[in-house]
């Protein structure tokens, strides 16, 4: 008997509704971001990550359209399992991410005394790399 192949994906996610930001009254996400990770930036409220920012989770869902802006909800997993595309510096397994460039993850900085009050920037727990392309992250 062969090992089956595991889909950790389908780890029960846990997801949050935010209000989206905005530039100049046009919300920052569309579809085209639906799957890609993103920042908290202000009080219950998402954008799309930086390199360097916070990485909060997956955006999963957009309500309405792209026309609708300021009407919008996004839904966002913070928890469980995803798979996310990544950038320079391509973390490592065991590795903590944080934003990278275009819609991207990176691995984390080391700590050093630059980080903020209340803990480093890093979060999650990477299990698996497939190379330069994605890895599957645990949103811990």
């Amino acid at each position: 008997m062969s090992v089956r192949d595991q889909n950790l994906e389908a780890v029960f996610p846990v997801l949050a509704t935010f209000s989206i930001s905005q530039t100049g009254g046009v919300d920052d996400l569309k579809d085209a971001e639906i799957g890609e990770p993103v920042t908290i930036t202000a009080d219950n409220e998402v954008g799309p990550i930086g390199a360097g920012e916070i990485f909060l989770g997956k955006l999963t869902a957009l309500t309405l359209s792209d026309n609708d802006d300021g009407d919008r909800l996004a839904t966002v997993q913070i928890g469980g399992i995803c798979r996310l595309a990544v950038s320079a510096t391509v973390p490592s397994v065991g590795d903590r991410v944080v934003g990278g460039t275009s819609g991207t993850i990176k691995q984390a900085p080391a700590l050093t005394g630059d980080d903020p009050a209340g803990g480093n920037v890093a979060r999650g727990t990477v299990l698996a790399v497939n190379g330069t392309t994605d890895c599957v992250i645990l949103l811990n």
